[in-house]
């Protein structure tokens, strides 16, 4: 039986008199693909927040393993092991594609001593960049924007890693060469969380789901029983796509 790699006890945030995060408690097994969903402004984004240390937590706690979290800076979290990517790709514009991916491996835990643009391009490769290292990041396609933040989270070497919309924008081709690269992420034992509105990959891809409405879990477990749930038709899906 799998373990649990991330667990959150009751977590809440709240801006002002908005409870963005009410009591949510989730857990994230080792090596699956966990699909955390819900209509916009659901919460879900920031649930990534929290859990890599870029919001603080108004209550509650965040396991990582056997360490909590959620009084941890971001560079702490990501030494930890726990990666994540962003909805709008920002790479630092005057640096190339492989000095980007070097900045990522500056964190985490691949600070080892192993040549840094050798890890490098190692990642690029495997997301299909290899031929764009010495490319300008902001000559970059969205497509390939997208590719460059999960290379660059990946060169942190994280035990999961958190995807933030990382298909929207892209076209039915490019969708199916990321979902293909997701997968092989989860083949390196690298877990992940996958927030998406594309329901066709949240059901191809994802182990289980975790749902969000106003802040509130509503539903947890496989997608077919997730997504035949009413509350989930009702709050998210709507009638006709059920």
């Amino acid at each position: 039986m799998s373990t649990d790699i991330l667990r959150t006890d009751a977590v809440t945030k709240t801006f002002g008199n908005l409870r963005a995060l009410d009591q949510v408690t989730m857990s994230v097994r080792d090596g699956e693909i966990l699909g955390l969903v819900g209509p916009n402004g659901s919460g879900k984004s920031t649930m990534i927040n929290v859990l890599s240390g870029f919001l603080r937590p108004s209550g509650g706690q965040i396991h990582f393993g056997d360490t909590r979290i959620d009084t941890l800076a971001p560079h702490r979290v990501a030494e930890l092991g726990l990666a994540r990517t962003y909805q709008i790709p920002r790479p630092f514009s005057t640096l190339s594609t492989l000095e980007n991916v070097m900045v990522g491996g500056s964190f985490g835990r691949a600070r080892t001593d192993r040549d840094p643009r050798t890890t490098g391009m190692q990642w690029l490769e495997f997301v299909g960049l290899g031929d764009q290292a010495d490319d300008a990041a902001e000559s970059l396609t969205l497509h390939q924007r997208k590719q460059l933040e999960l290379a660059r989270a990946l060169s942190c070497e994280p035990r999961l890693i958190m995807l933030d919309e990382v298909l929207a924008g892209l076209n039915p081709t490019e969708i199916e060469g990321a979902i293909e690269l997701i997968k092989s992420i989860r083949d390196l034992g690298i877990a992940v969380v996958f927030v998406e509105h594309n329901m066709r990959a949240v059901k191809g891809l994802c182990d289980r789901l975790f749902v969000l409405q106003s802040g509130q879990q509503i539903a947890e477990g496989d997608p077919a029983t997730v997504l035949s749930d009413q509350a989930v038709i009702d709050a998210y899906l709507g009638s006709q796509h059920a």
